[in-house]
């Protein structure tokens, strides 16, 4: 089981706020909107629709007020157990969860269903659909269930200019440009691009550009 940490420093920070919702509004206000005891909700959809960022929102928005929070994915190493007087509990990625840990996230769902926790798990298909063991796989479907719609073109180079001068980086419209044309639009893969184009830019102690660009590809290259 991982505490998710109220992020500070550098680490972005996933909130509501900074969630641009495109077609995504009615999942976002069902959560925002998430209590204790409520009917369990699933998130799923492509990679880099915003599943991740919405469970991580919420898990900030109930630590803000004082809740224990559980976050398990397939990194979770196990046992896994529920924190002490827990309110929420959140599954990543259910996809990707081996037997063992499908196992662990069915024991998981019970307890939390036994204490009245508000359960939010996520995945790459509805829950009919998921690839799990059939008794999870019911589970997860017991309540209201939202696909995510990942961002149009313009709502994705938005997200990467707001982190960018979150960061504090100049992110030209020449570099958008290539990054968007040249690299699939799956917004988790872009900002973990632009996470380490802003880390050689600081080690290079140069602006980012697109040669810039073009030079960590390279040297990341087999």
């Amino acid at each position: 089981m991982k505490q998710i940490p109220l992020a500070i420093g550098p680490e972005p920070l996933f909130t509501f706020d900074n969630f641009l919702p495109g077609d995504n509004g009615a999942a976002l206000a069902h959560l925002a909107a998430l209590a204790p005891g409520a009917p369990p909700v699933f998130l799923w959809g492509a990679p880099g629709s915003g599943k991740t960022h919405c469970l991580r929102a919420l898990a900030h928005a109930w630590q803000g007020q004082g809740a224990q929070v559980g976050w398990y994915d397939a990194t979770t190493s196990l046992p896994w157990e529920l924190p002490p007087q827990p309110s929420l509990l959140l599954l990543d990625d259910c996809h990707r969860f081996d037997d063992a840990r499908q196992h662990a996230a069915f024991r998981l769902f019970i307890e939390a269903a036994g204490q009245g926790l508000a359960v939010v798990a996520s995945g790459n298909a509805p829950p009919t659909d998921l690839a799990v063991r059939e008794d999870l796989r019911t589970r997860l479907g017991w309540g209201p269930t939202f696909a995510l719609t990942p961002l149009t073109e313009a709502e994705t180079r938005a997200a990467l200019r707001r982190e960018a001068d979150r960061r504090g980086v100049l992110l030209g419209d020449e570099v958008l440009d290539y990054l968007l044309t040249r690299f699939s639009r799956d917004l988790k893969n872009l900002m973990r691009l632009l996470d380490e184009l802003d880390e050689f830019a600081l080690a290079s102690k140069r602006p980012i550009t697109i040669p810039l660009l073009k030079q960590m590809l390279a040297q990341a290259a087999p």
